[in-house]
């Protein structure tokens, strides 16, 4: 494991105030990156290359004190299946919520992004995992508030974002099944590399696209791109790494759609977004299917040996994917994973 110490289990019980603290990273930081993803477009940046610079400086960065620190770099092995995870994580489901922005608010961009446990859900059954009962009603109720959304929402106003906002979280659904049992370095490398990899894809794929910069951003914009790789990427996800060794994984599951909420609200709040009835009902009904799932998976694990799960970046796309409680596990475990 190296000198990376937060990779171990906390052997005394973390003090009230220090898990509040940490929740309360993960809920607000990581349900404002979509606005800080909207300012920031605001601001001059063209989505990919916004996205790329990001997660180059947030991975790059990481990645050199982990270095200092003494942890191994990635094998040639595990950088194969890191660049695989960069592309399926960051590359479509990052870049993909960033073009959606153009044109879709944030608070339905979280929205979108929160429906990622279902879709997770369903490529397990189909690759042979059994479903409990549980799991089952809460893929049709989520997958009801999907149709419900994308049929008469703000969102048919924009097939552009309607699009990227389905190929999102497929794609970080699927990446985050694939990745499942393939050996990673560790937790904080394996965010690190990912970054990276996600980070040279999306700048390559944006200019390869024809975006450009017509002018300099301004300095909301690069404020709101050192927000999103400062505190998006790092301190809310050494956050969220923390409470997986610290809390149950039930309690930290609520991220997935306690986000939602909090992008919802700062999107009326700062950035003047307005949601119908249509709109807010059909977020309830996906949010209820993501409880149910949530409730459904950690019911399972708790009746399950623990067992070595996959290693994906934690943050708001990134973050529904995989289920808290196969990450701690692993954690817990002192191996490869995240």
């Amino acid at each position: 494991m190296g000198a990376v110490s937060l990779s171990l289990p906390s052997r005394t019980p973390p003090a009230p105030m220090a898990v509040a603290l940490a929740l309360g990273a993960v809920y607000l930081v990581w349900g404002s990156t979509y606005l800080g993803i909207r300012f920031a477009l605001e601001g001059g940046w063209p989505p990919l290359l916004m996205a790329g610079v990001r997660f180059l400086a947030a991975g790059g960065l990481l990645y050199a004190v982990l270095r200092m620190r003494g942890l191994a770099a990635p094998t040639r092995a595990q950088w194969r299946d890191l660049w695989v995870m960069g592309l399926l994580l960051l590359g479509l489901g990052n870049g993909m919520v960033c073009i959606a922005q153009q044109t879709v608010s944030s608070g339905l961009a979280a929205v979108a992004v929160a429906s990622c446990p279902l879709w997770i859900g369903l490529f397990a059954a189909l690759r042979g995992e059994r479903p409990s009962r549980l799991e089952v009603v809460g893929l049709a109720i989520g997958f009801g508030g999907i149709v419900w959304l994308n049929a008469g929402s703000s969102l048919t106003a924009s097939p552009q974002g309607l699009i990227a906002l389905l190929v999102a979280p497929l794609a970080w659904a699927f990446g985050s099944v694939w990745s499942r049992g393939r050996a990673l370095p560790s937790p904080f490398m394996a965010a690190a590399a990912q970054m990276l990899c996600g980070g040279v894809l999306l700048v390559l794929a944006g200019w390869l696209l024809g975006e450009r910069f017509e002018a300099m951003p301004t300095l909301r914009g690069w404020l709101a791109v050192s927000y999103l790789a400062v505190f998006g990427s790092i301190v809310a996800f050494s956050a969220y790494a923390w409470l997986l060794q610290n809390v149950r994984a039930t309690l930290l599951g609520s991220y997935a759609y306690v986000n939602p909420v909090i992008a919802v609200l700062l999107g009326t709040l700062l950035a003047g977004e307005r949601f119908g009835v249509h709109d807010l009902g059909a977020m309830a009904v996906i949010l209820a299917g993501v409880v149910a799932i949530t409730a459904a998976s950690a019911r399972r694990r708790r009746q399950a040996p623990l067992q070595p799960a996959p290693s994906t970046v934690a943050e708001p796309i990134a973050a529904a994917a995989d289920g808290a409680a196969d990450v701690a596990a692993d954690a817990a475990a002192g191996g490869t994973r995240r």
